[in-house]
């Protein structure tokens, strides 16, 4: 295949959600919930991730490639596929157990034009430096977006974790956060603060998502603006955040990084309809560009 318009790093698991009606699993992880959110709005996307050669790693790749995902050749490994096991609560959040490696091959940015990374993969070594070095190699040459979306049990220490974020912040041009997060990095910072810091850190565009609250954003010059939420019934969260994310990714393809609030609020408002649709049904289901458009 040629060059891939967005090249995505990180984990790719199965999520194995308990609910009171029962156990199902659906495919998951952040970056590969992001790539198929890409793949679904229609742009090229490869996924560079870790899949074991078991029934598990193959059903994640029949997942996203199905979405139109292309499964970099390097990801194949003979150890198991990575899980997260999410016990949904009463009102539909979910609370994680992960058995997760942190392994991500080095790959060639070949070329994309816009390079995203994050979750355990960005904070878990030997896969964190990998994904650092793509992108601040990609730094100036492609669009670069994180969003580290913070597992406490497995990031270690928040001194550490804040390091290497704000490495990555310093390569980003955009940086999505949830309010979860900026929670956990910096206790008791409001959100303009934490959107401020981060902008100082590196980032051209700040944005931080605060659930059916909507979300609030940093354009260039230091305005701040914000949308609200899109009003659903929740069937649960998973995958709402990295659809938010997936949206965002389209935008900064289709029209580059908002230069300014009026193209942050658009490119927000889109965002915050792909995360409604996605949490008004089970699992990682992120909407095609058409269910976007409707």
């Amino acid at each position: 295949m040629g060059a891939p318009e967005v090249l995505v790093l990180g984990e790719a698991l199965v999520d194995i959600v308990e609910t009171a009606d029962g156990v199902t699993e659906h495919v998951g992880g952040s970056p590969a919930n992001v790539a198929v959110g890409v793949a679904r709005l229609g742009v090229p996307v490869r996924l560079v991730t870790r899949l074991g050669r078991d029934e598990r790693g193959e059903r994640i790749a029949r997942h996203v490639r199905d979405a139109g995902v292309e499964v970099a050749e390097a990801s194949w490994t003979d150890a198991s596929t990575d899980t997260a096991r999410a016990r949904i609560r009463p009102d539909g959040s979910a609370e994680y157990e992960f058995d997760v490696a942190g392994v991500v091959p080095p790959v060639a940015l070949d070329g994309a034009a816009l390079v995203h990374t994050g979750s355990i993969a960005l904070f878990l070594d030997p896969g964190g430096e990998t994904c650092l070095a793509a992108l601040e190699a990609a730094r100036g040459d492609a669009i670069v977006t994180v969003d580290p979306n913070i597992r406490p049990a497995l990031v270690g220490a928040r001194e550490t974790a804040l390091a290497r974020f704000a490495r990555a912040a310093a390569a980003a041009d955009l940086v999505k956060l949830s309010d979860e997060d900026a929670e956990w990095l910096w206790p008791g910072d409001d959100a303009p603060t934490v959107l401020e810091t981060i902008a100082r850190l590196g980032a051209a565009v700040v944005v931080m998502t605060r659930g059916g609250d909507g979300a609030i954003g940093r354009a260039p010059d230091g305005t701040v603006v914000e949308v609200a939420g899109v009003a659903v019934v929740v069937a649960d969260t998973i995958g709402a955040g990295d659809s938010f994310m997936a949206s965002l990714i389209a935008t900064l393809v289709d029209r580059g990084v908002p230069t300014d609030a009026e193209a942050l609020v658009r490119a927000l408002r889109i965002a915050a309809r792909a995360a409604a649709i996605t949490v008004s049904r089970p699992g990682a289901n992120p909407p095609t560009r058409a269910e976007l458009e409707d």
